[in-house]
């Protein structure tokens, strides 16, 4: 790619820049560094203490106000969960616009403080500033949890399962219907658009992802990119392509009208709250029916093939979709 990086689309740097770029440069070694950073890996995971594993995660939430605080907690929660881990310590950086009030501030943490408590995770750190760069607040996040049990994509095996919790492109329609409802609303009508807002309390994968861990290979959680862009990384990972069965990649009715009217792709819409899970074949009949045992819909909707395909692009429809003017401009 040319030096101008700045002129990529808005979103994840490409994977080759990633590679070529960025992790050439990840300082000293350490022997007890079991998952480092990678394309597509979800958290790093330390050999510490002895005997059991701790697992850190860090991801920021740019472009989204309203609900913003609860985002944060639960794709950083949901890193760490989809490594094995059970989320514990958030360190939390606001970087807020200097128009915002005293009570905006109080709001937001007050997301952070319920979400976290609904996890059973502590606050124990981060900052704080306001900025005049920029127009929303920019948040980050850094969460820690310990682990059992390591899971590692070289461990999917060609016949593996791939399993999809849910149903795609949460994140993004409960970003869309908060910020700009006077998008989605005009095309998918009052009550549609208030069946899409309560899908914020849908957007943690940790409860499915402590049901699975006795079954899975790997878990990822697909974010910037969507199920696609989840896809991808998760075969770069695996060294291994993937045979999909498009038709059962579960898509909510309102995902799809949203999509055939303001013309995205529905599987490239950013979708925290989905987990993809990489199960052997023999274990799929009795994961499922533990998911659906907790009321968590899900269904199989590949299997990983050395032949099959593997490139899928790393493309995000969210930041397009939130930068249309308004409807009659």
């Amino acid at each position: 790619m040319a030096e101008g990086l700045g002129a990529s689309p808005s979103g994840k740097l490409p994977p080759e820049d990633l590679e070529a770029r960025v992790l050439r440069y990840v300082g000293a070694p350490r022997d007890e560094v079991i998952i480092g950073p990678g394309v597509g890996e979800d958290a790093a995971v330390i050999d510490w203490p002895p005997g059991r594993f701790l697992v850190a995660s860090s991801d920021p939430i740019v472009g989204a106000s309203r609900g913003a605080g609860r985002l944060l907690v639960h794709v950083n929660a949901n890193d760490v969960a989809a490594k094995g881990g059970d989320p514990a310590y958030l360190l939390v950086t606001l970087i807020l616009p200097r128009s915002w009030t005293g009570s905006q501030v109080e709001g937001l943490m007050k997301e952070v403080d319920e979400a976290c408590r609904e996890l059973g995770v502590a606050v124990v750190g981060g900052h704080t500033e306001f900025s005049d760069r920029y127009r929303d607040p920019v948040l980050c996040g850094t969460l820690l949890g310990p682990a059992e049990r390591v899971l590692s994509a070289q461990a999917i095996r060609p016949g593996d399962v791939v399993v999809v919790t849910k149903h795609v492109g949460i994140e993004g329609m409960t970003i869309l219907a908060a910020d700009r409802p006077d998008l989605l609303g005009p095309v998918l009508g009052e009550e549609s658009l208030r069946e899409v807002s309560p899908w914020s309390s849908s957007v943690s994968v940790v409860p499915e992802a402590r049901i699975l861990r006795p079954w899975c290979r790997f878990m990822h959680d697909p974010t910037e990119g969507g199920f696609m862009g989840g896809m991808d990384e998760l075969c770069r990972l695996a060294g291994l392509g993937v045979r999909l069965d498009m038709g059962r990649i579960p898509l909510h009715p309102a995902t799809r009208k949203a999509a055939r009217a303001l013309g995205f792709d529905p599987l490239r819409l950013i979708s925290s709250g989905v987990l993809l899970a990489v199960i052997p074949p023999e274990h799929v009949e009795r994961a499922l029916g533990a998911l659906g045992a907790s009321g968590i819909p899900a269904a199989a909707v590949g299997t990983m093939d050395e032949g099959g395909p593997r490139d899928f692009g790393m493309r995000e429809e969210l930041w397009r979709l939130l930068a249309l003017p308004a409807p009659g401009r």
